[in-house]
C-alpha cells in the first residue's frame, strides 16, 4: 500500500530563498502527496509569492501561518504537523534547495521505527546575490560556490550499505530530516518551551531516540543546498541547551508542550 508522504517547509521572511525551494521541489523525480509551508509569521510579500505557486504546483501547496512573536519553530511546525495528511513527514528548511533526487530518496528509503537524515551542503556568502538573479538550482560538484564540495556527490548505490542506529549521529540537522507521523505525535513533537534558535530539532531527535526509534543517514544521497545568510541570534541557546540537556541524561520521551494541544482540533 502506498505511504501517504507530506514534505513541510517552515520559512520566515525570506521569499527569495522560498521561491527555489519551491522551484527545486518542482524538478522532483518524485513527489510528496502535499507541501505546506509552515509559516512563523511572514509578511505579504510570502504569501504572495505562494499563491502565485499554486496554481501550477504538482502537488497540494498549503500554507499554514501564524504571527510573528519571534523565532518559534516548534510552535509552527507543530501546528504544521497536526494538519499533515501524510502518514510519513519530510521536512527541511525554507532556505534549502533540493537536490532532484531529495524525496524520492527520502521515499525510497523509509523503514518501520526510523528516522532518516541526509546531508547538507552550505552554499558560499559570495554566491548568493548570483543564485538569486539565475534562480539556480542545480549545483555541480564542481561549483565555487559549495562549501565541503564532497557532500554534494550523488553515489546512491554507495549509501544504501548505511545501516540504521540508535544512538543520535552527531551530523542530524532539522532542515533534511523525515519521520513518520506516529513516532513523532508518541513524543508530542517538537517542545514548544524551547523558542528563539538553537537545540529545538535535535531535542526533538533525542525524544525520538529515547523511544527506540532508530536513525538512518542518507549518505551520497537526500542532499539538500544550504543558502548562505547572517546567523540567528543565539540569546536563548543557552536555555535551549539545557532543556536538551535534561532530556539526554533523563532519557526523556514526552514533552508536556507539544502537538497534542493541535491534534484534537484537526481531528
Amino acid at each position: 500500500m502506498k505511504i501517504r508522504t507530506t514534505l513541510i517547509i517552515p520559512t520566515y521572511n525570506w521569499p527569495e530563498a522560498l521561491e527555489l525551494v519551491l522551484l527545486s521541489y518542482m524538478r522532483q523525480t518524485a513527489f510528496t502527496d502535499e507541501v505546506i509551508i509552515a509559516d512563523d509569521g511572514s509578511t505579504e510579500e510570502t504569501r504572495l509569492l505562494i499563491k502565485k505557486f499554486q496554481d501550477d504546483f504538482p502537488v497540494p501547496l498549503k500554507h499554514l501561518w501564524h504571527e510573528d512573536e519571534g523565532f518559534r519553530k516548534g510552535v509552527i511546525m507543530n501546528k504544521a504537523i497536526a494538519q499533515a495528511k501524510g502518514d510519513y513527514i519530510i521536512q527541511i528548511d525554507g532556505d534549502c534547495i533540493m537536490h532532484k533526487h531529495f524525496v524520492e530518496d527520502h521515499i525510497s528509503s523509509i523503514e518501520k521505527d526510523t528516522y532518516l537524515f541526509g546531508s547538507r551542503v552550505s552554499l558560499k556568502e559570495f554566491s548568493v546575490a548570483n543564485i538569486f538573479k539565475r534562480k539556480q538550482i542545480n549545483f555541480s560538484i564542481f561549483s565555487k560556490a559549495l562549501i565541503k564540495r564532497g557532500r554534494s556527490l550523488y553515489l546512491p548505490f554507495l549509501g544504501k550499505r548505511y545501516k540504521r542506529e540508535l544512538p543520535m549521529s552527531k551530523k542530524v540537522r532539522g532542515c533534511n530530516l523525515s519521520y513518520w507521523k506516529a513516532d513523532y505525535i508518541a513524543v508530542n513533537g517538537y517542545n514548544e518551551d524551547i523558542f528563539g534558535w538553537g537545540r529545538e530539532d535535535t531535542e526533538l531527535v533525542v525524544r525520538l531516540v529515547n523511544n527506540k526509534v532508530f536513525g538512518k543517514r542518507l549518505k551520497f544521497r537526500g542532499i539538500v543546498f544550504h543558502i548562505w545568510h547572517n546567523e540567528f541570534s543565539k540569546n536563548r541557546l543557552l536555555k535551549n541547551h539545557e532543556i536538551q540537556a535534561e532530556t539526554i541524561a533523563n532519557k526523556i520521551v514526552w514533552c508536556d508542550n507539544g502537538i497534542d494541544k493541535y491534534l484534537s482540533a484537526t481531528n
